[in-house]
C-alpha cells in the first residue's frame, strides 16, 4: 500500500514538474534550454544529497567496460522524453500531449514486464493484466481523451498526417520513458545504489543538455531571464521533481517491476494534471473537473489494482 501512494505521488509531482517547465519555458524561449536548466538543477540536488549521506559519486572505469553500453542512457532517454513533451505542447494541445506518452509508457511498462528486458523483473502477461491494462486505457480515455472528442468541431482542419506524425512521435517518447525507468532500475541494482543511480542518470542527461545547447543556440544567456524578469520562485522547481521522480522510480522498479511502477505513476501524473487544471496551479488555465473525468480515474486505479494484485 505505502509502495502504491509513493508511485501515486511521485506521478502528481511528474505532472507538476510538466506545468513548471512549460512556465519556465516561457522565460527562456527555447525548450533545450528549459530541459537544461531542469537537468542541471537536478543533478546538482543530487549531489549535495549524495554528498550528505556519503554515497559516491564516481564509478571505477572497470565497472563501465563491463556494464552493456544501454545501461548508461537513461539520462538521454529523459532528455528525449522532457524534450519532446515540450514540443509538443504547440503542435497537440494539452490534452494529446498528455494522453499520447501515457499510451506508450502503458505499451512499452508491459512488454518490459512480459520479456525481462534490461533484466527487469518479469511478470507474465495474463488475462488479469490484460483486463487491468484495458480498465487503465479506458480510464485514461475518460480522464483525459473525451475532452478532445468532446471539443473537436471547435478546431480547425489541419492536416492529418502531419499531426499523426506528431501523435506517434508522442507515444514512442512514452514508450523511451518507461525504457528510462528499466535502465535506470537496473543501474541502481548494478550500483546497489538508487541515489548515485539517479545521480548518473541526471548528470548524463544535463552534459547532453549543455552540448545541445551549445550546438544548436550557441548561447546560454537566456537562463539569467527568468531572474532579470522576477519570475515566480517555482519556475526553478522542475528539476527538483524531476530528481525525486528518477530517485524513487528507481526504489520502486526494484520493488514491484517496470510496468507497474509505471501504472502507479501514470495514476499519479493523471490525478496531478486534473488537479492543476482544476485550481490553475503553475500558472496554467482553471478548467472544472467534469464527472465523467472522475469515473476516469477510478477505473485507472480499478485497472492499477488488478494489475498489482493478480
Amino acid at each position: 500500500m505505502i509502495t502504491a501512494l509513493i508511485g501515486i505521488v511521485i506521478g502528481t509531482g511528474l505532472s507538476i514538474q510538466t506545468a513548471v517547465n512549460s512556465q519556465l519555458r516561457k522565460f527562456v524561449i527555447s525548450p533545450y534550454l528549459a530541459s537544461m536548466i531542469s537537468f542541471v538543477i537536478g543533478a546538482l540536488f543530487l549531489t549535495i544529497i549524495s554528498l550528505l549521506i556519503g554515497s559516491p559519486l564516481g564509478i571505477s572505469w572497470e565497472l563501465i567496460e563491463n556494464e552493456p553500453a544501454w545501461i548508461w542512457l537513461g539520462g538521454v532517454l529523459g532528455v528525449i522524453f522532457l524534450t519532446v513533451n515540450i514540443l509538443l505542447f504547440p503542435k497537440l494541445g494539452s490534452v494529446q500531449t498528455a494522453i499520447m506518452p501515457i499510451l506508450g509508457q502503458i505499451i512499452m511498462g508491459m512488454l518490459i514486464d512480459n520479456f525481462g528486458w534490461f533484466h527487469s523483473m518479469r511478470q507474465a502477461f495474463d488475462s488479469y493484466r490484460l483486463i487491468g491494462i484495458c480498465l487503465v486505457l479506458l480510464g485514461v480515455f475518460f480522464a483525459i481523451g473525451i475532452q478532445e472528442v468532446r471539443h473537436r468541431h471547435e478546431r480547425s482542419n489541419e492536416n492529418n498526417l502531419h499531426l499523426w506524425i506528431w501523435r506517434i512521435i508522442g507515444i514512442v517518447s512514452g514508450m523511451l520513458m518507461s525504457t528510462q525507468v528499466a535502465v535506470n532500475g537496473q543501474l541502481g541494482v548494478v550500483l546497489d545504489s538508487s541515489i548515485q543511480a539517479a545521480f548518473v542518470s541526471f548528470l548524463v542527461g544535463a552534459l547532453t543538455l549543455i552540448i545541445v545547447v551549445g550546438v544548436k543556440e550557441r548561447s546560454f544567456a537566456k537562463v539569467s531571464n527568468p531572474i532579470k524578469e522576477k519570475a515566480s520562485w517555482w519556475v526553478w522547481l522542475g528539476g527538483f521533481l524531476g530528481a525525486a521522480y528518477v530517485l524513487i522510480n528507481i526504489y520502486l522498479v526494484g520493488q514491484v517491476g517496470t510496468g507497474q511502477t509505471v501504472v502507479l505513476v501514470l495514476f499519479g501524473q493523471i490525478a496531478g494534471s486534473l488537479l492543476i487544471q482544476r485550481f490553475g496551479w503553475m500558472g496554467s488555465q482553471k478548467t472544472k473537473i467534469d464527472w465523467i473525468q472522475i469515473i476516469g480515474l477510478i477505473m485507472i486505479l480499478a485497472g492499477v489494482i488488478l494489475i498489482r494484485m493478480f
